[in-house]
């Protein structure tokens, strides 16, 4: 015998299937209306994207500038003894016993300050900041060469008088980079030659041992000047910036072992800069988020009043339905349609005008704004829970309207 299939059975899917029809033709007889209320849900769709990749692209700009410093430099310097009348500070050898007693570091340099002055011309004279380094200095602090070229270790080993200077003193002693090079600087008596022009790879207006008034020379020649083992820095440069932590400790460890107990050496890196900078982004977008959040639950109450209204509109029709043997959860389904339409229009839209900005500038720029798929994901999903959230109680209402009175109801 023939199996006969109850139509029961196949009702929830032409439910389903009729709902969302009956939704469109309904969306289509109010065009204005609809899209006046899927507005407020495109606006807060695209804010909750757009905030994110704002604070995306804000969080991968503060790291860029904090990477271009040097994420796997490592500073040492003296801070303190017990008498400061016999300060106890570090010298070169400390860091030739950090590179032959602790793995992972790669390179280093020691920075010798002075300050000397300088003629130039016309009976006038300028200050001029004078690092002593070693040729590593250059990449250990990811300086950037401008002009000419930095140290090499033949300066260092055949104690060649010869500097490198920063961009902008470059610019105001001899009018640009290019012309400063070959320049002759005197230094205490000893002519310099300039072979080179720098800068920092991101500014940090003076903060830094390296100022725009600055002049690199070899570490063998500062000797010259001191007459002392003692520098006032190590850099140190890790393999990995993942070794930063671990290696600066070894390194603190490995200097205070040389010296005496009583003195304090600062040992610093930038992952503490790393992680505040990263908590910081992160709190903003947190907070700019909730913001969204409040744009999309205010669409939500448009999406919720319009309803409202539709269901006082059309309570003769729902009459109708119910007297030709519609049920309550079939009037509810077919009100919820409507407001789960409306709001897929108006994420769908958010979306678009959300990734439209970051994708121009991918497109118009050399830019590249970072775009999250996840802040997509979520912001489909929230406009779907809005229009469920914020379609129940409009649905619910209908399918409660007595089917007598709403015939009655004109």
């Amino acid at each position: 015998m023939a199996t006969v299939v109850p139509t029961a059975s196949r009702k929830p899917s032409m439910l389903l299937g009729e709902s969302f029809s009956f939704a469109y033709d309904t969306f289509r007889s109010d065009k204005l209306q609809f899209s006046l209320t899927a507005l407020g849900i495109i606006i807060g769709t695209a804010s909750l994207i757009l905030v994110v990749t704002i604070g995306m692209t804000g969080k991968q700009y503060v790291l860029n500038q904090i990477q271009s410093i040097g994420l796997n430099m490592i500073e040492a310097e003296y801070y303190s003894g017990a008498q400061e009348n016999a300060a106890d500070f570090l010298t070169i050898e400390d860091m030739q016993a950090v590179l032959q007693r602790v793995s992972g570091v790669v390179s280093a340099s020691p920075v010798v300050p002075l300050d000397e002055r300088i003629a130039i011309g016309a009976g006038k004279e300028r200050d001029l900041h004078v690092l002593g380094v070693l040729p590593e200095y250059g990449s250990v602090r990811n300086l950037v060469v401008v002009s000419g070229r930095f140290l090499g270790a033949k300066d260092d080993q055949a104690h060649n008088k010869v500097g490198v200077i920063q961009q902008k003193l470059a610019q105001e002693l001899y009018g640009s980079v290019e012309q400063a090079v070959g320049k002759v600087v005197t230094l205490g008596g000893l002519p310099f030659t300039v072979i080179g022009t720098f800068r920092e790879r991101v500014n940090t207006f003076g903060q830094s041992e390296v100022t725009d008034n600055s002049m690199v020379i070899p570490y063998s020649v500062s000797r010259y000047f001191t007459g002392t083992p003692y520098v006032r820095q190590l850099y140190f440069s890790a393999a990995d910036s993942s070794l930063v932590i671990p290696l600066t400790e070894q390194i603190h460890r490995v200097i205070q072992s040389r010296h005496r107990p009583a003195s304090n050496y600062v040992m610093q890196n930038l992952t503490s800069l790393v992680s505040l900078a990263e908590r910081s982004a992160n709190a903003l977008t947190i907070v700019s988020l909730l913001i969204a959040i409040v744009t999309l639950l205010v669409g939500g109450l448009g999406i919720m009043n319009i309803m409202l209204a539709t269901v006082a509109s059309r309570i003769h029709e729902i009459g109708i339905r119910k007297a030709i043997g519609a049920t309550k959860a079939e009037i509810r389904f077919q009100f919820l349609s409507e407001a789960i339409l409306i709001a897929a229009v108006g994420g769908v839209g958010g979306i678009v005008v959300g990734l439209a900005l970051p994708l121009s500038v991918r497109f118009l720029t050399e830019y590249r704004i970072p775009i999250s798929g996840l802040s997509v994901i979520v912001a489909v999903l929230a406009s779907a829970m809005i229009g469920i959230l914020f379609g129940t109680v409009p649905a619910a209402r209908a399918a409660e309207l007595d089917p007598v009175e709403s015939l009655r109801y004109e």
